[in-house]
């Protein structure tokens, strides 16, 4: 085969594997996703490109006699190559897996306010061996990604959502207390770690009914209700006079 041939047979197969790339990484960029979703899809991108781009050079240089007799020798030593290749690139390959840890197991997110020793700032990009972390005063702090992996790392953003509803009541000394608590604590055997205790002793008792919430919403509602089943079970059993 000509010279030439060769040529176009490289430059057509360089040219589709740029194609192939570009079109899967706009299709995959479209998505509106959320901040756990967006990081794993960055990294896939990224992944999905690099081999893409990998194999279409190694097919294109196939097309040369002198690069295919070179590729037959490197296979067949290919023990000794992948060796010497793991242990020249040994960072890199071990950013690039921590990369992927990363992105699936997610310590940190993109947009997530972290703390990585004594600097604090916004996770901005996650790349394949890379993180870029936004910091307070505008800078960038370039983070390998295996450092990022086995360091300890403070993620402000990611908290729990549940919280604790809980209320107050108030009823006289006079009356007994612990048939005020035990009617209170029929209100909140059915809700999540509900629990009433007696908050304070002054001028009158304080009595706390707590129980838990799926999120500060939930809890705002749960709050409302519960006091107005405890005005409803206190005024019911003339307890608040």
């Amino acid at each position: 085969m000509p010279f030439w041939e060769r040529s176009v047979i490289v430059i057509a197969v360089l040219a589709a594997t740029a194609v192939v790339a570009k079109l899967i990484d706009l299709a995959i960029v479209r998505r509106e996703l959320d901040p756990a979703a967006e990081t794993r899809y960055r990294i896939l991108r990224r992944t999905v490109t690099i081999g893409i781009v990998a194999v279409g050079v190694f097919s294109a240089l196939l097309v040369i006699p002198q690069v295919r007799a070179i590729a037959g020798g490197l296979l067949a030593s290919s023990a000794v190559v992948g060796l010497v290749i793991g242990l020249a690139a040994r960072t890199t390959l071990g950013n690039f897996i921590a990369g992927i840890l990363i992105a699936f197991t997610q310590p940190v997110r993109l947009g997530d306010e972290v703390v990585i020793g004594e600097t604090s700032g916004t996770v901005e990009e996650i790349g394949l061996t890379y993180t870029f972390v936004r910091a307070g005063d505008n800078s960038r702090l370039v983070i390998p990604n295996e450092h990022l992996a086995s360091d300890t790392i403070r993620n402000t953003t990611i908290v729990d959502s549940e919280t604790i509803a809980e209320v107050t009541v108030q009823v006289p000394l006079t009356q007994d207390l612990d048939a005020v608590v035990g009617v209170l604590r029929e209100q909140v055997t059915d809700e999540r770690d509900g629990d009433v205790e007696i908050a304070d002793l002054t001028d009158k008792a304080t009595i706390a009914l707590r129980a838990r919430a799926p999120d500060e919403h939930h809890a705002r509602e749960l709050e409302s209700d519960l006091r107005l089943r405890a005005h409803r079970v206190l005024r019911e059993a003339g307890m608040l006079a």
